[in-house]
């Protein structure tokens, strides 16, 4: 059976996603929170920034900014943080 969520990046009742994206608090939020749907435009949105600041997820800080900009995007609880890599 599929399971719904109310999500919150969208406002809409859909499909949710079929376990957390990664471990820890924001994982599960995302996991509570956010659809199927919305995931998939965050995953397009997610491989425009790696390109366009041409990051390296091997580095710390490329990780974080990642991680910045996701809980931005579905939340906007942080401050987009863009020019840090510009």
């Amino acid at each position: 059976m599929t399971r719904m969520v109310q999500c919150k990046k969208l406002n809409q009742e859909l499909e949710g996603l079929e376990k957390p994206p990664f471990p820890g608090p924001l994982g599960e939020k995302i996991y509570d929170n956010i659809s199927k749907e919305a995931w998939g435009n965050w995953f397009t949105l997610q491989t425009q920034l790696i390109n366009e600041y041409h990051l390296d997820l091997h580095l710390e800080d490329s990780r974080d900014f990642l991680l910045k900009n996701m809980e931005n995007y579905f939340f906007k609880t942080v401050k987009k943080d863009t020019d840090e890599k510009a």
